[in-house]
């Protein structure tokens, strides 16, 4: 018996292929992006005339920094779409666009301030906004490349960008449409406010930390109003005069403004008076209380 074990690869038909052993993503990926940008992928899957469109018209990032996970299951998705749709007949195109707009980018541009010492509010109103369009469009070049890395095919040449001067002018005008329509009203809404930034936030910009707040029971005396009465309405009147109402409420620093108390039409009431206690209560024995029977 040979020490060596037999070498069985030359009795093996197999296909000959150029096809690397290793797949080498890393590597190859962004050489199969530069061959369908060479060849013009998109542009190629234009010219069949005939077919209905498809468009979607991407909800935008902010053009404020690198990309992270959320971006690329959201791209990830919405090119999974748009292929099957071009797969399925139509002119699919998918159209990327840019917030470049608001807090987040303005917040970028304060940050670079702030390690450099300057003040913001020392900074002239038009150079800020200059510098932060400056950081959007920057921003924008960096995003697209990314994206263009995750393999996602669309209309990079010419995206839409918030801060396009065209798309400024277009949402204004649209806004003065509304406007003398009569569909343009001034009401009141509470509005997130930053004082540290000056501006209004919207409310996914608002973080809210856990706030341990004790909740309390509240006894309101009954004060009696009006003229006295007789009979067996007086009985009634007395027997109310030598009652409290209990509330509860979370939010107890509201009670220095409390003005009222609230009763439900459909909810059952019940005067109900303590006949015992444990041996620490803030109840005594004899109170009568107006609460709500299902409490």
């Amino acid at each position: 018996m040979s020490a060596e074990a037999p070498d069985y690869k030359s009795t093996l038909n197999l296909p000959v292929t150029d096809f690397p052993m290793r797949a080498g993503l890393p590597k190859r990926e962004p050489e199969w992006l530069a061959r369908w940008a060479e060849i013009g992928v998109y542009d190629r899957l234009r010219e069949k005339q005939g077919r209905d469109a498809y468009i979607l018209h991407d909800g935008p990032p902010y053009a404020n920094g690198h990309l992270h996970i959320g971006h690329a299951l959201n791209k990830t998705l919405k090119d999974m779409v748009v292929r099957s749709h071009q797969m399925m007949g139509f002119d699919a195109r998918y159209v990327p666009g840019w917030d470049c707009h608001g807090l987040p980018i303005e917040w970028k541009v304060e940050e670079a301030y702030r390690k450099k010492g300057r003040d913001k509010d020392a900074v002239d109103l038009v150079e800020f906004r200059q510098e932060c369009r400056e950081f959007a469009a920057g921003w924008v070049d960096i995003q697209r490349e990314e994206f263009k890395r995750l393999g996602i095919t669309g209309n990079w040449a010419d995206p839409y960008l918030t801060m396009d001067f065209h798309a400024e002018a277009v949402i204004a005008a649209e806004f003065q449409k509304f406007l003398m329509n009569g569909l343009v009203y001034q009401g009141s809404k509470p509005v997130m406010w930053s004082p540290v930034e000056k501006t209004a936030l919207a409310e996914a910009e608002v973080e809210y930390h856990d706030r341990q707040v004790d909740a309390v029971w509240v006894k309101f005396p009954v004060v009696r109003s009006g003229a006295s009465r007789e009979g067996s309405d007086a009985e009634n009147v007395s027997d109310l005069m030598a009652t409290e109402v209990v509330i509860w409420t979370t939010t107890p620093w509201t009670l220095p403004q409390n003005r009222a108390i609230s009763f439900g039409p459909g909810i059952s009431y019940g005067l109900y008076e303590v006949t015992g206690t444990p041996d620490e209560s803030w109840a005594n024995v004899g109170d009568r209380y107006l609460l709500a029977d299902a409490l």
